[in-house]
């Protein structure tokens, strides 16, 4: 596709110093030049959207200031250059706080600083278009259905949660087993709300030791203990404007949780070896993998923190709760593993998708991701078949033995999943339980 033209407007009622500058800046063949002898000709056609203006300071019909005024008025992004004879410091000044990107003298050099100042507006442009198509990558990325994948009744939920969550700054607690994508779900909130060009600081509070915690969170001055050779930004303040999100909560000990909750309280922190407070405004969002509430039963989380913390709960539900997410995940992965790779595409065999549904994942949507990235790799036809996914079947027995069932039921799984194990063939299952090839076909007989 064509790159879109840098237009340019010469706003100059000399004639001869108006074609100067047009051919100056003709120069370059990527600027786009119209010129104007008058400022309400230039503001008549401000819908053909400038990218610049070069603007004499002053018109037979405007003053440059009164254009520039109307010109912001109009489309801030438009940058204004104002050339004039005179170089009056104050009147310079006053152009500048009304939003004037320069203001050149009219000299011999003229075509040299134009030029430079020109360009590092360009430059400036490219630079945020860049990182406005970054945002708008990150917000496509972090979209409920990117995070979240699943039509699942209870993924439904999590979307209308996610999207209850963007409209407001309501503190948002999430919780759910390990694997189950909390920071995902956090990120979504961040990017899909009002601070989505704000940063994002994420904060792992079982991966810091805790003589570090109070400085990681809130900062340090130079010479605040040892070690300290320079003034460090905690991640409060790192995050001002944004979103904290604080994972593994419950891990953080109860004697820094008081600081932790003076902070959210008076919404300012204190860095460490000073005594000057710094106001903070950044949402927060939790997350843990164990039950608050029980911790402050315990005695390990204060009663004041947990509900300070509560907010808006988003409970992600493990993935043997999702039904049939777990295949629309797995495919996913198998989707994205084989384009990152430059495989050709991949299918999951209905054995495969059996085997997937029948296990309980302990590990959740990362331990999915990792089985089927494994079996992607493992596969050398286009086929993915049960055989190439790796699961841990001694875990799967583990968990089948935490439910409460019947005695029979408890066979009746056992059998079913022995016989998935070993290609169906009873005989080799019976043999493994000790028991005659008769009970094995009764049981199955009898479900």
């Amino acid at each position: 596709m064509e790159a879109k033209a840098f237009k340019i407007f010469v706003v100059e009622d000399d004639e001869w110093y108006r074609r100067l500058l047009v051919h100056n800046l003709s120069m370059n063949p990527d600027y786009e030049i119209k010129s104007f002898e008058n400022g309400k000709e230039c503001l008549n056609n401000l819908h053909q959207l400038p990218d610049v203006i070069t603007l004499d300071y002053r018109l037979p019909d405007m003053k440059g200031i009164e254009v520039l005024k109307q010109i912001k008025n109009s489309n801030p992004e438009i940058q204004v250059i104002l050339i004039s004879e005179q170089d009056d410091i104050e009147v310079v000044v006053d152009l500048l706080k009304h939003g004037a990107y320069d203001y050149i003298v009219k000299s011999k050099d003229i075509r040299e600083r134009l030029l430079n100042t020109v360009n590092n507006i360009r430059k400036e442009f490219k630079l945020k278009n860049e990182i406005h198509s970054l945002r708008q990558e990150v917000k496509k990325k972090y979209s409920y259905q990117n995070t979240i994948i699943g039509n699942s009744a209870a993924t439904q939920k999590i979307f209308d949660l996610i999207e209850k969550a963007t409209r407001t700054n309501v503190t948002v607690s999430i919780s759910g087993e390990t694997g189950t994508g909390k920071e995902l779900v956090a990120k979504a909130i961040h990017y899909n709300s009002l601070r989505a060009k704000q940063p994002f600081v994420a904060v792992n509070m079982a991966a810091i030791p805790s003589e570090l915690i109070e400085s990681e969170l809130f900062g340090h001055e130079k010479g605040a203990f040892t070690g300290a050779a320079s003034r460090r930004i905690g991640k409060f303040e790192e995050a001002h404007s944004g979103t904290l999100f604080l994972d593994e909560i419950a891990e953080l000990e109860i004697s820094l949780q008081a600081k932790l909750l003076r902070a959210l309280q008076e919404k300012e922190i204190v860095r460490i070896g000073s005594n000057r407070p710094v106001k903070i405004d950044c949402r927060i969002i939790i997350a843990t993998n164990k039950n608050l509430l029980e911790q402050v039963k315990k005695g390990q989380f204060r009663q004041d923190l947990y509900y300070r913390f509560y907010g808006l709960p988003i409970d992600l539900p493990p993935l043997r709760q999702r039904g049939n997410d777990i295949i629309l995940l797995a495919k996913n992965f198998v989707s994205e593993f084989c384009k990152e790779n430059k495989l050709g595409q991949k299918i999951l065999t209905p054995s495969a998708s059996k085997k997937l549904l029948g296990y309980p994942f302990p590990g959740n949507v990362r331990e999915l991701k990792s089985v089927i990235e494994l079996a992607v790799t493992l596969a050398d036809k286009k086929e993915i078949e049960a055989e190439h996914l790796l699961l841990d079947d001694t875990e799967n027995i583990e968990s089948l033995l935490n439910e409460e069932l019947s005695l029979r039921e408890y066979n009746l799984r056992l059998v079913k999943k022995l016989l998935e194990k070993y290609d169906n063939k009873p005989k080799i299952v019976a043999e493994k339980l000790d028991i005659g090839v008769a009970t094995i076909y009764r049981m199955i007989k009898d479900e």
